[in-house]
């Protein structure tokens, strides 16, 4: 029998072909694929050319112990999931929209349950607040149980996918929640800033606070100079030659420290980390400065580079990004008060008081005003 090897070996580089494409489409967006045994969960959104229609491509798997789920490759027209059920889709909204409904999933996505388990572990009290939950998330059809093994609550492996694709979406969308603190900040500023006149709050509560960041560093005996800067913008800028606020990337974020540093509002919970102002009920950070004004950039001088990060109104406006070297330390903050919120500009006289006193109390620490 005559062989068209010719024919075999095109055969075999098509498939081939089409096996690399499948191996690309189930590995992340950056086209590496999972490390073996680790649960995995892939996402991928390919929008159409403009004026056609979107469509969502989704595909994966799970596993975890014994439990193996499957998701062949998937798509969802935008037109089908704009048009979901609104009634039904806010059902299931509602019945993840709980942090003890959400404690409950994770518990019962280890091992199944009983009422009375959940209630020792989750610490509820009483077993009428856990069935309201309950009934809430079996509605919904994203718990079930069992009618054997003493009546214990499961996750329905057909439901764990869509799940944690729900959860994957949260995700991408979950720091925002840091952005809707910024404006709740602003719209308490006066917890922070204490009295406000007829024409707005003081603007200098918000250098007193950056400043205080340096005087810090000092007292940790890593910074000797602080330099305050006001531009003709309204703006100002306060430079020292601490060690410079971290850049390196968190492993729960993926973003660099700082950003959690001027994002964070809670982050310095500790009244000692921030500055009080006269008649306030919280403490300023550097994540409240950062909230209350209009614009703020930051430059790190550490680790042999420079790295620069722009914000407005507390939001990132960019990455932090690596703009230069050096073999210096420290760190500048620029940032213009909201006009909004602060009424005329900064004092010289009254900023060259208040380095006075600092001088005075720290006979180590440079300050100078420009």
């Amino acid at each position: 029998m005559n062989r068209d090897y010719g024919a075999e070996l095109d055969a075999l580089k098509a498939s081939m072909a089409e096996l690399e494409r499948l191996v690309l489409q189930m590995a992340g967006p950056d086209g590496k694929a999972s490390a073996g045994g680790a649960d995995r969960l892939e996402k991928e959104v390919i929008p159409q050319e403009c004026g056609a229609e979107s469509v969502i491509y989704f595909s994966g798997s799970y596993r975890s112990g014994d439990i193996t789920v499957r998701f062949e490759p998937q798509q969802r027209h935008s037109d089908e999931l704009l048009g979901l059920s609104r009634v039904k889709a806010a059902k299931v909204l509602s019945a993840l929209g709980h942090k003890q409904r959400l404690d409950l999933l994770l518990e019962l996505w280890k091992e199944p349950l009983t009422g009375a388990e959940l209630v020792e572990r989750l610490n509820m009290g009483t077993t009428g607040q856990l069935y309201h939950h309950l009934k809430a998330l079996t509605g919904a059809d994203l718990l079930a149980q069992e009618e054997r093994s003493g009546g214990r609550y499961t996750i329905p492996a057909h439901r764990r996918f869509p799940i944690l694709l729900l959860l994957s979406a949260v995700s991408d969308l979950i720091d925002t929640s840091d952005y809707i603190d910024m404006t709740e900040a602003r719209n308490e500023a006066q917890s922070y800033l204490g009295a406000a006149t007829k024409d707005g709050y003081d603007l200098h509560q918000l250098l007193w606070a950056v400043v205080s960041n340096s005087v810090l560093e000092h007292q940790n005996g890593t910074c000797s100079e602080v330099g305050i800067y006001l531009h003709d913008d309204g703006s100002a800028t306060v430079a020292d030659n601490g060690r410079g606020l971290p850049t390196r990337l968190l492993p729960q974020t993926g973003q660099p420290a700082v950003q959690s540093v001027l994002t964070k509002l809670d982050l310095f919970g500790d009244s000692s980390q921030t500055f009080m102002a006269p008649g306030a009920e919280k403490g300023i950070s550097i994540a409240v400065v950062n909230a209350l004004s209009r614009a703020l950039s930051v430059e790190i001088r550490r680790d042999g580079g420079i790295y620069r990060q722009e914000y407005r109104h507390g939001v990132p406006q960019s990455g932090l990004m690596t703009v230069g070297e050096t073999n210096e330390t420290g760190t500048s903050v620029t940032f213009r008060p909201d006009p909004e919120l602060f009424s005329g500009r900064f004092d010289k006289a009254k900023i060259e008081a208040r380095a006075t006193e600092l001088r005075e109390a720290y006979p180590g620490l440079g300050i100078r005003v420009r």
